[in-house]
């Protein structure tokens, strides 16, 4: 009987450790999907400029999912706190299987399976940019933002590999990338964590519902490749808008906003022609053309900034 109790308590006590131990402390170690069908070839896609100081670059990868491989775009998020870079997940092939390794954010990039995402994640470390103090740098050398917005850059061009890239396997392991962390990765890996943010969250779900985004349906080709922000633009492969429109133009909600404030607009002036048996007074004519004359303002120079802001993104 005692020997029972001794084997209770004991039980007791690894659960309870288990469940007060922080959840941080086990990124990059549990491996949460396990297949036997490899992701697709990375697809090559440009990088949005980076929207506002501060934002980090979090690459693209092939998430799975009830609906198989999806392509969840490379997007420019918020990190949690100052001073904390982006690690990458990565799928590892051992075993006959395919395992995902999550991404987190910490002091230092750890291991990320040598995969090139690009834009400063080479395979090794991360070189797209630094903090410097409370202010994050970027090198424009490998990073795409808009200097008319974020003016905290530098250019260092030594980091970059001249080296033609061929192989843009999604995953480490034998047929793949063949790679092992450094001394320097493990030492990152053993470093507190942060989980993703709500908002990586958030951005890999909607990924996983939108049908150009599934293998199945782009065969290796996702429809939107980036998003300069969560719940933002979206950029196809050669980095233009994917909203149907071309740059420097508004999008579809936009114009439909403004054919709205137009069309209320019309519609108080019949109403009013209505109630002056069809004909306004001098005070009414003066004050609806003051409305039309303010709308039309309106429009020109919600299309001169958003033209603007498309030539800024070139």
């Amino acid at each position: 009987m005692r020997n029972l109790l001794k084997a209770r308590n004991l039980l007791l006590l690894l659960l309870i450790a288990i469940c007060v131990t922080p959840l941080t402390s086990f990124a990059q170690i549990a491996v949460g999907v396990s297949i036997r069908v490899g992701p697709p070839a990375l697809p090559v896609y440009e990088q949005p400029p980076c929207p506002t100081e501060g934002y980090l670059w979090t690459p693209g990868y092939w998430a799975y999912g009830p609906v198989g491989y999806y392509w969840v775009p490379g997007v420019w998020v918020a990190p949690p706190r100052a001073g904390v870079l982006w690690t990458p997940g990565y799928w590892g092939f051992a075993g006959g299987v395919y395992g995902w390794h999550a991404g987190y954010w910490g002091p230092h990039v750890g291991f990320y399976g040598g995969i090139n995402y690009g834009f400063g994640y080479g395979g090794v470390g991360f070189v797209g940019g630094e903090w410097r103090g409370g202010e994050f740098a970027y090198n424009t050398a490998v990073m795409h933002v808009n200097t008319a917005i974020v003016r905290n850059v530098y250019v260092n061009r030594t980091v970059i590999n001249n080296t033609t890239i061929v192989n843009h396997a999604s995953f480490n392991g034998t047929g793949g990338i063949v790679a092992r962390p450094t001394a320097g990765e493990e030492a990152a890996m053993r470093e507190q964590h942060f989980q993703p943010t709500s908002n990586q969250l958030s951005h890999e779900h909607t990924a996983s519902q939108d049908r150009n985004q599934w293998a199945s349906a782009n065969h290796g080709t996702p429809g939107t490749a980036a998003m300069d922000s969560v719940n933002g633009r979206r950029f196809n492969q050669q980095g233009r808008i994917a909203q149907g429109v071309r740059s420097g133009e508004l999008t579809p909600r936009e114009t439909s906003h403004l054919e709205n404030r137009e069309a209320n607009i019309n519609h108080e002036v019949a109403a009013d022609r209505r109630a002056n048996g069809g004909k306004l007074t001098a005070q009414e004519h003066k004050q609806v053309e003051q409305q039309q004359n303010q709308a039309s303002r309106k429009i020109n120079q919600d299309k001169h900034n958003n033209k603007t802001e498309g030539r800024a993104e070139k």
